[in-house]
C-alpha cells in the first residue's frame, strides 16, 4: 500500500524529470499530500459509520443522516485530481512509471 511518503517522493521526481522542480509546485505537492490524508481519513471514516449512520434530533428521535465524509472524500479526491492536472501529470506523462521491477533486457 502506498503511504504519504512514496507518493510525495513519486511527485517530487515527476517534477524533477519534467524540470519544473520549483517552490510553487513542490507547495502543489505539499498541498496534494494534505488532501490525500484527509482523503484517506474520509475514507476510514466511512469504513467505520457506513455512508449513512442513526443519528439523534433535537426533538430526541432517531433518524438517518448521510455522511458528510462521502461529499468530503470526493472534494479531496476532485482537488486532488485538479492539483495533478496543473502539475502536467497524467499517465501518458509518467516518467519511470514502471518501475525498478521490469526487466530491460526483454523487447
Amino acid at each position: 500500500m502506498a503511504s504519504v511518503t512514496k507518493i510525495k517522493d513519486s511527485l517530487l521526481k515527476q517534477l524533477q524529470a519534467k524540470g519544473a522542480d520549483v517552490d510553487l509546485y513542490r507547495s502543489l505537492v505539499d498541498d496534494y499530500c494534505w488532501m490525500w490524508k484527509q482523503e484517506r481519513a474520509m475514507q476510514a471514516d466511512i469504513r467505520k459509520k457506513g455512508r449513512t449512520y442513526t443519528a439523534v434530533s433535537a426533538a430526541g428521535k432517531d433518524y438517518e443522516k448521510d455522511n458528510p465524509s462521502v461529499k468530503n472524500a470526493l472534494l479531496y479526491s476532485r482537488q486532488m485530481i485538479a492539483i495533478l492536472d496543473t502539475l502536467g501529470l497524467s499517465t501518458e506523462t509518467v516518467v519511470g512509471g514502471a518501475g525498478d521491477n521490469v526487466d530491460h533486457d526483454l523487447g
